[in-house]
């Protein structure tokens, strides 16, 4: 072992474990030390911004002030000079397939397909699986790949979409399937543009289905403690007037669950026009599979970088996800004043 490179690290360990609750201690007695130094009537309008403060500080250093100077930067060049909308225009000219339209496209895509599947299946097994003697461990089994990155989401998944010429033995298990099984010939899932029922290509498709693998389990949990939440004797005071199962969903259940619905959906959504990792790691956004985030990533990194265009198209991703945010705040609260 070598010790000199931990006597090196020794003065930021001390700081570390010593010095951060040695401040954090100081702040709170002197905090209150000082609110106590205050007149009775101050002291509760006082007290709250004492606790808030340092919070505010950290949001305000970390999203506020680069959230502004991204703004700035989107009305400038990379020389720093004022531009106006430019590069606004740049990213959104030459509709409908130039610039940054095939990522909104895709991102459209993701946010009517992605949060619907999401959606339809974490209800369906949330209700399929309610109250059975295995439930615990399918859910288990479910919610597993909430567990595992993205990028090993995306390693396996590529598994399942590899692709081998017709003719040639199938490694991948959907071509495996397709080909051994209904004798058809393999397709190239991750490049195949397709259009599937003339809505969606089939590389999107295949994109949004892996995400949906990896994220279905959230929405299971969500939702089937919200089923959990409607009272027995509801349930069961409609079966006794001869509702079946199906009636009782529809005019029971579903609409006792809606609010909740609604707080998952929007949640998929700002999943949704974030999207990223699966898209990056699967494609890179080739073949007509990109997407605003990775597009903003390709624009800043890419040789020779572009900061202007990159931020421009950070505060369009911006302005479409603060909108659902602020839905998805008030539906939250509305939730929790019903309950």
């Amino acid at each position: 072992m070598d010790f000199s490179v931990l006597l090196t690290d020794l003065p930021t360990l001390v700081v570390v474990l010593v010095g951060v609750p040695v401040v954090l201690a100081a702040y709170i007695v002197g905090g209150e030390y000082l609110v106590r130094q205050l007149p009775d009537k101050a002291r509760p309008s006082v007290r709250p911004w004492i606790w808030v403060g340092p919070a505010l500080v950290l949001v305000t250093g970390f999203l506020v002030a680069p959230a502004v100077g991204t703004l700035t930067q989107s009305l400038e060049n990379d020389h720093g000079k004022f531009v106006g909308l430019q590069n606004f225009a740049n990213q959104l000219g030459g509709f409908p397939t130039g610039g940054a339209w095939i990522a909104i496209r895709d991102n459209l895509f993701w946010l009517i397909f992605y949060t619907l599947f999401v959606l339809a299946f974490g209800l369906l097994l949330a209700v399929i699986f309610d109250r059975v003697p295995y439930e615990s461990f399918v859910k288990s089994l479910i919610f597993m790949p909430m567990a595992i990155s993205s990028v090993a989401l995306v390693v396996i998944w590529k598994f399942m979409y590899a692709y081998q010429p017709p003719g040639q033995p199938q490694t991948g298990t959907l071509n495996f399937i397709l080909n051994t099984v209904f004798h058809q010939d393999p397709r190239a899932w991750i490049s195949d543009e397709t259009p599937i029922l003339g809505l969606i290509p089939l590389n999107n498709l295949a994109l949004i289905v892996a995400a949906v693998w990896g994220i279905v389990g959230f929405s299971m949990v969500i939702l089937s403690a919200a089923l959990k939440g409607i009272p027995a004797d509801l349930l069961e005071a409609a079966r006794v007037d001869g509702a079946g199962e199906i009636t009782i969903f529809r005019r029971v259940i579903f609409p006792l669950m809606m609010p909740t619905v609604v707080v998952v959906g929007t949640t998929l959504v700002i999943f949704a026009l974030k999207a990223f990792d699966v898209v990056y790691a699967m494609t890179a956004g080739n073949y007509d599979t990109d997407v605003l985030a990775n597009r903003m990533y390709k624009l800043l990194y890419q040789f020779p970088s572009n900061y202007a265009g990159a931020s421009a198209v950070a505060v369009i991703l911006l302005l479409t996800v603060v909108p659902v945010l602020i839905f998805n705040l008030r539906q939250f609260r509305a939730v929790e004043a019903r309950r």
